[in-house]
């Protein structure tokens, strides 16, 4: 059965193999998936953006073959040198270039390396299938009479072409990255070939489909290879027979007819495009006779049997261009790369800003993920890709609202490391201030109780400040997945607790020196209208404090005189404006102190009774 009787499905997506990766083209994006060092499939989509005049040139037959031609060449190569970017390892002497580049003139040398490989790629094609060509002929000229107004001069021409055309496609398959590369042709072709024929887009189904296509670019560089000798034989031949039969002199024939082929190479690009799209329509003995050289370079030079692993790297990268083409909601992505450390952390706060996430987060991510402090991020550096790669995972998840800290893992309390995650509130900068009146309260044999533990960030920093003092620690809460949280802190400080689990002092025994609370004092009515990582991840049931954030102070005032010691201290924190409320509450009490943070906001109470 023909091939073209199987396909089920038509596609326009096209493709392209890079570094260790697959890049797929539909009509209005394209999608590139790498493997990269860490076994990982990156992926970069990008909305393919064409202006009026271009979308015009596209469709016009034998001008949009020259069109999709540079197109290509210029997608082709950024795509390939993304593709470098993201699977390159910063060797010692690289980083050191690049740092020096970074400091010196802010641009990262990698991007000067990508215009400078264009450019010599250009200038070597050029000089290899236009210059040598015609080079190597002109030499026929010192030994035999025969010269651009004879056939076989024109018929040496084009068999010198062909010579060097599949001489450099097996030249090139001495290097092992090369054969790597077709390797993921091979798997671009099979993937695309799977689609049309109605198979299921898996490793192992993909993996028995064929890696030749007909509409291949080795298909389309023979084409182009053999109008050229077609076209440039028959232009030359009129020129120097009827045009210009007297110019004599080598070099002034040299470099007419090398201006020749440069200025057909549109023409010849529009109508080897041409031809192209109409072999790709028919399945024909005829018509196959003229696929069969195309086909036979893919088999035997351009394609190798792919992996399981580089099959689904190209599957990847056709499901996204899918995905991306039939809804335009689908946002673009991009590799995780090295870069400019200035750069990136002000495109990161860009996107912070967008999205109303505060911006000094950007500061903590890029501090912590460089293990350095957040004043030297000034310091001018290149951002390794393993580096980038740590960084946007954390980006990556913040954008989601998930607070930084619980994406961390834990964070610096009051001289002490606290983890942190879901299971209570992240302990903030001002409750610090109220561990560290806690601590100063403290006095030798004391016992302290912290209500409303959550993390158990409190009883720790005083369990670890006050060692000496041999102060006996008791934490209480509510919730059970507190308490572990807590008791994890106990542990990984080296301090010991007593934990219960209590509604406040429901299982609470005893007379103790200091109580200390930070209760929920949020309003019910304002949880909505908080922060999304506080109303979305934080448990409610540590921020609710009842209609008025008054009820858990309430309760406090009712019971406290049951659990204080002689000469005890009660010490609170609250919300803004609540301190004179919470003061009427114990209004049985030998003092009261109402103290500020360090934003000047009434937050902390110490009451003696």
């Amino acid at each position: 059965m023909s091939e073209k009787k199987r396909k089920k499905n038509c596609t326009y997506v096209g493709g392209q193999a890079v570094l260790e990766g697959v890049m797929m083209m539909g009509k209005t994006s394209m999608a590139t998936a790498v493997r990269d060092p860490d076994g990982e499939i990156q992926i970069e989509a990008k909305r393919i953006k064409k202006g009026p005049h271009l979308s015009r040139a596209t469709k016009i037959p034998f001008v949009r073959g020259t069109v999709n031609l540079v197109l290509s060449l210029v997608r082709g190569t950024g795509t390939l040198m993304r593709s470098a970017a993201v699977y390159g390892e910063d060797g010692e002497e690289a980083g050191r270039i690049q740092k020096w580049f970074a400091e010196k003139f802010k641009v990262n040398v990698m991007d000067i390396i990508s215009i400078i490989s264009v450019i010599l790629g250009v200038v070597l094609a050029i000089g290899i299938f236009i210059f040598l060509p015609q080079f190597l002929v002109g030499l026929l000229g010192k030994v035999s009479p025969i010269n651009e107004t004879h056939w076989a001069y024109y018929v040496l021409l084009g068999v010198l072409k062909l010579i060097i055309f599949i001489g450099y496609l097996s030249l090139i398959l001495l290097m092992k990255d090369i054969r790597r590369l077709y390797m993921y042709h091979g798997a671009e072709h099979k993937t695309i070939n799977a689609f049309e024929c109605g198979v299921e887009l898996t490793p192992e189904k993909v993996k028995e489909c064929s890696r030749i296509h007909d509409r291949c670019g080795t298909s389309f560089l023979f084409i182009v290879l053999f109008i050229n000798i077609v076209v440039i034989s028959a232009v030359n031949w009129a020129f120097f027979t009827y045009v210009a039969p007297d110019v004599t002199n080598r070099v002034a024939r040299f470099f007419i007819k090398f201006v020749i082929e440069l200025v057909l190479l549109p023409l010849i690009a529009g109508i080897s495009y041409e031809v192209l799209k109409f072999l790709a329509k028919f399945d024909n003995k005829f018509v196959n006779f003229f696929k069969a050289p195309g086909k036979l370079l893919q088999k035997t030079l351009t394609t190798r049997e792919p992996d399981e692993e580089m099959i689904s790297v190209a599957i990847e990268a056709f499901k996204k261009v899918l995905e991306m083409d039939a809804d335009a909601t689908v946002p673009e992505t991009e590799f995780v790369t090295s870069g400019i450390l200035s750069k990136m952390l002000t495109a990161t706060k860009e996107k912070f800003r967008r999205e109303q996430i505060d911006e000094s987060d950007a500061e903590w991510i890029y501090s912590i993920a460089l293990g350095v402090k957040r004043e030297n991020l000034k310091n001018e550096r290149i951002i390794t890709s393993y580096e980038s790669k740590k960084i946007n995972k954390i980006v990556t998840e913040r954008l989601t609202g998930r607070p930084l800290w619980y994406i961390i893992g834990d964070t610096e309390f009051n001289g002490c490391k606290i983890k942190v995650d879901e299971r209570a509130l992240i302990p903030r900068p001002e409750t610090e201030i109220l561990a560290d009146y806690a601590v100063k309260s403290i006095e030798e044999g004391d016992k302290v109780l912290d209500l409303c533990t959550g993390s158990g960030c409190i009883a720790v920093s005083i369990a670890k400040n006050c060692l000496p003092k041999r102060v006996s620690v008791t934490a209480s809460d509510l919730s059970d997945a507190a308490i572990m949280l807590a008791k994890e802190n106990a542990r990984y400080n080296s301090v010991s607790i007593d934990f219960v689990q209590s509604d406040l002092f429901t299982n609470v025994h005893g007379r103790y020196n200091l109580i200390v609370c930070n209760p929920p004092y949020i309003k019910s009515s304002d949880i909505p209208n908080l922060q999304r990582e506080v109303k979305n991840f934080e448990p409610k049931i540590a921020l609710d404090g009842g209609d008025d954030g008054l009820d858990f102070y309430r309760r406090i005032s009712k019971s406290i005189r049951s659990y204080l010691a002689k000469d005890g201290i009660l010490l609170l924190e609250c919300g803004e404006g609540q301190a004179e409320e919470i003061l009427k509450l114990f209004e049985k009490r030998d003092y009261a102190m109402v103290m500020k943070d360090l934003s000047g906001v009434d937050r902390f109470i110490k009451i003696a009774f």
